[in-house]
């Protein structure tokens, strides 16, 4: 008989642990440590668990390694399709992660109802019951497809089904309601979610089966189990939305078959979550008039330019400590780019509270935005206006030049398409020729030609 090793594995980062005790050694959480009891492999015979490949044993050269094209099957949903990259691809597993309620279920019944007839596929829900399911898709207006569904959570019992049914696409709502009878821990552990999603994987590898998990988020907004979870899989997707929004975002944080930080963009409607194709018209809402400390940037979400609007409030502080408030953006950064501003141009907002948004809910990461940030902080201290037919975009570094940014010349030809007659940009983003329509392009070095553009 083989030995049975008995591990402990933590409930909230997955270290494993070769005895119980009351605190992480990894991450710190007191009482986070489960027992996960392992049987070891027989003599002569290859675990189950080794995560092997059918074809993968075989030692080959790298150059005689057959390169098989990647075959993309869309979605119908133009935005799903460029966060993944471009479509489905045979045999990928793909983790959508969000808040509850922000739409995860709708998306995917609405996508495997649209698909279903070219390629055949099955929903399997572990948290809500067939009825329910069956309402949702005839609130989609989907009802009356013949979508298979299964309500059960044992990973081998969906397996089995899933094997006999052969579908092109799986959808698993959600990974961390699924157990397997390998283990005893209860569902929802760190053990049972990694096991789980390992059988998953190699039934997806296996078959060319795609499949999608939904995974639940802590309150910190990471997706809730072991962090090998994400590495395990081939795409990880985060569904993002400010409360009371209409609006959905789906940004790609990993792809093994595209590229990351790609952003989709829905909108929530009675019939279902609709594809928005101009993102642009909904950030740029603005007022009829110029009003000050406000200005345009043009940022750059993976490879598609975004037009957003920049607005800043410099008021003067009765603190002690002026307030530095940044909502879309680095705090930190801000504060760091007034500190330039003083020391190169002489305009001091010590003792200013300044605030600092991007309308829409759209988080700007990129260092594109500084010279946005710094024209609406100025434009609001000074009480003037930038005009309306005005996008700016640059970095700004600490000696006080201009630096250029990725994709300027992608970035001036959307400013263009949307009306606007006038950018300021780095001068090593000079458009090699002229932009589209008559928009002026102004190239600047330093940070004192800026404030003599305006």
């Amino acid at each position: 008989m083989p030995k049975t090793l008995t591990r402990f594995f933590c409930q909230s980062c997955g270290s494993e642990a070769p005895k119980w005790s009351g605190q992480c050694a990894a991450c710190g959480e007191w009482n986070t440590l489960a027992e996960a009891p392992n049987e070891a492999p027989a003599a002569g015979r290859r675990s189950s668990r080794s995560g092997g490949y059918a074809g993968t044993t075989a030692l080959q050269s790298l150059n005689e390694v057959q390169r098989d094209a990647t075959e993309r099957r869309a979605t119908g949903l133009s935005e799903l399709d460029r966060v993944l990259g471009g479509g489905l691809v045979a045999g990928s597993v793909n983790l959508l992660g969000g808040d509850p309620g922000i739409g995860k279920s709708t998306l995917l019944l609405q996508l495997l109802c649209a698909i279903h007839a070219e390629q055949p596929s099955i929903y399997v829900t572990g948290e809500e019951s067939l009825s329910q399911v069956s309402m949702r898709a005839q609130r989609l207006g989907a009802g009356e497809v013949a979508l298979p569904l299964l309500a059960d959570t044992q990973v081998e019992a969906i397996v089995e089904q899933a094997r006999r049914l052969q579908p092109k696409v799986m959808v698993i709502d959600s990974i961390q309601t699924m157990w397997t009878d390998a283990l005893d821990s209860a569902p929802g552990s760190v053990s049972q979610v990694r096991e789980s999603a390992a059988r998953l994987v190699r039934f997806a590898k296996q078959t060319g089966t795609t499949v999608f998990l939904v995974g639940h988020v802590t309150k910190e907004g990471a997706i809730g189990g072991p962090r090998v979870l994400e590495h395990m899989v081939d795409t990880v997707l985060y569904f993002e939305s400010d409360q009371g929004s209409r609006y959905r975002l789906i940004r790609a944080v990993k792809n093994r078959f595209g590229a990351v930080n790609e952003l989709g963009i829905f909108a929530m409607t009675e019939t279902g979550l609709k594809p928005v194709s101009n993102p642009s018209a909904i950030f740029l809402t603005r007022d009829s008039e110029p009003v000050p400390g406000s200005t345009v940037l043009v940022t750059r979400e993976g490879t598609r330019p975004l037009l957003v609007e920049c607005q800043a409030l410099v008021d003067a502080s009765h603190l002690g400590n002026p307030r530095r408030v940044a909502v879309g953006l680095d705090g930190q950064r801000v504060a760091m780019l007034l500190a330039v501003l003083h020391r190169h141009c002489g305009i001091a907002m010590a003792d200013q509270d300044v605030f600092v948004n991007i309308v829409g809910g759209v988080r700007v990461s990129e260092t594109a935005a500084d010279l946005a940030i710094l024209v609406a902080a100025l434009s609001s201290f000074r009480d003037r206006p930038v005009p309306h037919d005005w996008v700016v975009f640059g970095e700004v570094g600490l000696s006080g030049e201009i630096r250029p940014v990725p994709g300027g010349e992608d970035r001036i030809r959307e400013a263009a398409k949307h009306g606007f007659k006038r950018a300021i940009v780095p001068a090593a983003n000079k458009p090699r020729r002229s932009a589209d329509g008559a928009m002026e392009v102004v190239c600047v070095k330093r940070l004192s030609e800026v404030l003599d553009a305006l």
